[in-house]
Formats: C-alpha cells, sequence, structure tokens
C-alpha cells in the first residue's frame, strides 16, 4: 500500500511539472496523503485484529485460573 501511495505522489508531483516554488510542492502531496489516509480508514479490514485480542485475553485468563 506504501508502494502505491510513493508511486501515486510521483505521479502527480510529476504531472504539475513546474512548481510555483518549494513551498508548494507539499501542498498536492498533503492532499493525497488525507484523502488516501481517509479511504484508508473506511476501508474494508482484511484481517480484523478484534478476534486475535479477544483469544490473547481468554488464553491469559485461563493461565491465571
Amino acid at each position: 500500500m506504501l508502494e502505491r501511495l510513493n508511486q501515486e505522489i510521483k505521479r502527480r508531483t510529476h504531472m504539475v511539472r513546474i512548481l510555483p516554488g518549494a513551498e508548494s510542492c507539499p501542498r498536492p502531496v498533503r492532499a493525497l496523503a488525507t484523502t488516501t489516509h481517509e479511504i484508508w480508514l473506511a476501508a474494508v479490514r482484511y484481517l480484523a485484529m478484534e478476534h486475535p485480542r479477544e483469544h490473547k485475553k481468554e488464553a491469559l485468563r485461563a493461565l491465571a485460573a
């Protein structure tokens, strides 16, 4: 996923070609990172971490008893 994000940043900054100044470069990168972050938050999780956490808690309870 991170490689895909880096490719997209490269593609978008290359598309702009000439940026007005060094301080204008982070704007499109930040916008892309924010959008990607929001998409990742709303995306379907393939590995649900709730089940392993509950399993670990149950194993610790069994050891304590």
